[in-house]
């Protein structure tokens, strides 16, 4: 997920969940919640809510807000491990890996009353993984039979590798073994569709609240497809109502980090999150919590032949031009931590070694300005630049990025010498375009995961992925991951060892410099219990409840 794109493709987008709530001074008024309400909290979006069709639209609200309204197969507990969801149990796969039978709930129902099938998941896969998606997350099925060429248009969508076997019993069908597969079921690309729905209003499916019902335990409504606040109220027909405590969350469009802050004092909102200069100025607040997000913010540099990036000391001599810890603690000054590697701390474990995959896979040296000068020097020399170098430095135009932007124009100039930086913080639209069309020379971005493993941070940057824009090109980093998706998938020591080739090739290559993981602030209200903050994928409030 992008962050400055709207698809979600593991693309990093604005910051994830935003939510909000009652401070201590609207507590000592009197205000249990914003609501005065033990049955329902207020709750907000940073962005607009574009759409609820997961097939032809993602970005981090709209996942926000399928996330605490519809199920997929599965879902994450409050221990952030994979549990049962429409699903009736999570399964092993058969045929070497690369087959799953999963028996849903016989009493799992849409909130129309409509039985949730099998062939709900399978014709929303269908429409999901189609070249005519416009979600740009079909590339998320790739491994599950003939997905490839379908997202290439080569093949019907009718050919996908799911069927169902009858009205409750799914069957998937993978070209390879996939040890990720049951994470990637959490995630919204993947939930159903109640498709009687879809085939009543077609390409109006999901425009507004009531084009959609919802499998979850709860459905929207009163959204119109424009207005900026909506309601997510209990679904009557939900399997596991004990589960559920709330009747209703409210959430609304709150952009400014500051008007967020102010909600929350006047108990409007239940759980705020607030960023930039908001963020710096409450991080001993009481009512604040730091969630850890699988995320790493980073600068991509443009390897395309004729661009100064593609040599390699030169990317080498910015990496350790950067002192991370600054950048944090004295420029951010928000909670958020350094990073080191690509992958982000906290995303998985290695189970052959018991450590968290990105800890074990620091480099050793991180910032050395005596080294970086003389890595500059001498790429310049093996790419025959001569005199100051010039560089674009694009990144969005929020508070953020503005800083960052700041600070690594004044430390490569400091740190490096004949060097000069132009910043060109853009509104995400333009900001985009240049991404796309390969005109920069480095820009910043964030990868939120998608799924608790390496290979979803890895796969963007393979030679042929359509997400590659730095035009990173290695054919041992390549080797690595064509062998632990093929090959090696089904060997559990084989493909983490791909898993840390891959890291090793990055560490050395340096075609992404990581800067800091991704932290999101919340100020929350302090009665409000039972949220699930999951490290990877969307928050969860569906459990959550207020004390009295």
């Amino acid at each position: 997920m992008r962050k400055n794109k709207v698809l979600l493709g593991s693309l990093a987008l604005a910051l994830s969940v935003t939510l909000a709530a009652c401070s201590s001074a609207a507590g000592k008024a009197g205000d249990s919640s914003a609501s005065s309400s033990t049955d329902k909290i207020s709750l907000m979006q940073n962005t607009d809510l574009v759409s609820l069709d997961n097939s032809n639209y993602a970005d981090l609200t709209m996942w926000n807000v399928l996330e605490n309204s519809f199920e997929g197969l599965y879902r994450q507990d409050s221990n952030n491990k994979v549990a049962p969801g429409i699903a009736e149990s999570v399964v092993k796969p058969t045929n070497d890996g690369k087959t799953y039978t999963f028996h849903l709930r016989p009493n799992a129902k849409w909130s129309n009353g409509d039985d949730v099938t099998a062939e709900d998941f399978v014709k929303s896969w269908q429409r999901s993984v189609s070249d005519k998606s416009k979600s740009g997350y079909n590339y998320i099925f790739s491994g599950i039979q003939n997905a490839d060429q379908i997202s290439n248009g080569k093949m019907s969508p009718t050919k996908l590798g799911a069927k169902a076997v009858n009205s409750h019993t799914l069957q998937v069908n993978l070209e390879h073994p996939m040890p990720y597969f049951s994470k990637m079921m959490i995630l919204p690309a993947f939930f159903p569709q109640d498709s009687k729905v879809v085939q009543k209003y077609g390409s109006k499916y999901g425009t507004n609240s009531d084009r959609v019902v919802s499998d979850g335990p709860f459905k929207v409504t009163g959204w119109t497809g424009t207005n900026d606040n909506w309601k997510l109220l209990r679904n009557p027909n939900y399997y596991d109502p004990k589960a559920v405590h709330l009747k209703e969350i409210d959430m609304q469009l709150v952009k400014d980090a500051n008007t967020a802050h102010n909600l929350f004092a006047k108990g409007q909102l239940d759980d705020a999150t607030i960023t930039g200069v908001t963020a710096q100025g409450m991080q001993k607040d009481k009512d604040l919590q730091h969630v850890q997000k699988a995320g790493t913010y980073y600068l991509r540099l443009n390897n395309k032949a004729g661009k100064p990036f593609n040599n390699q000391k030169l990317r080498q001599a910015v990496s350790l031009a950067v002192d991370r810890n600054h950048l944090t603690k004295d420029v951010l000054a928000d909670g958020s931590k350094p990073a080191y590697t690509y992958v982000a701390r906290g995303l998985a474990t290695d189970p052959t070694t018991g450590k968290d995959f990105a800890t074990e896979m620091t480099p050793k040296e991180t910032y050395n300005v005596a080294k970086a000068k003389e890595l500059w020097k001498q790429g310049l020399q093996e790419a025959h630049l001569k005199g100051t170098v010039n560089l674009t430095l694009v990144g969005l135009d929020d508070t953020s990025d503005k800083n960052v932007s700041q600070y690594v124009q004044g430390t490569l100039k400091q740190n490096l010498g004949n060097v000069k930086v132009s910043t060109e913080n853009l509104p995400s639209k333009a900001a985009n375009g240049k991404e796309t069309a390969g005109s920069f020379d480095f820009d910043q971005t964030l990868w939120l995961a998608d799924f608790g493993d390496p290979e979803n941070f890895f796969s963007i940057l393979t030679k042929d992925n359509p997400q590659n824009y730095a035009h990173y090109q290695d054919p041992q980093f390549n080797a690595a991951m064509k062998d632990a998706t093929t090959s090696n998938a089904a060997n559990e020591g084989a493909y983490w060892k791909d898993m840390r080739t891959a890291q090793s090739r990055l560490n050395e290559n340096m075609p992404v410099v990581p800067l800091y993981s991704m932290v999101e602030s919340h100020l929350v209200n302090p009665k409000l219990k039972g949220i699930e903050y999951h490290p990877v994928g969307e928050n969860d409030y569906t459990r959550a409840y207020l004390e009295k």
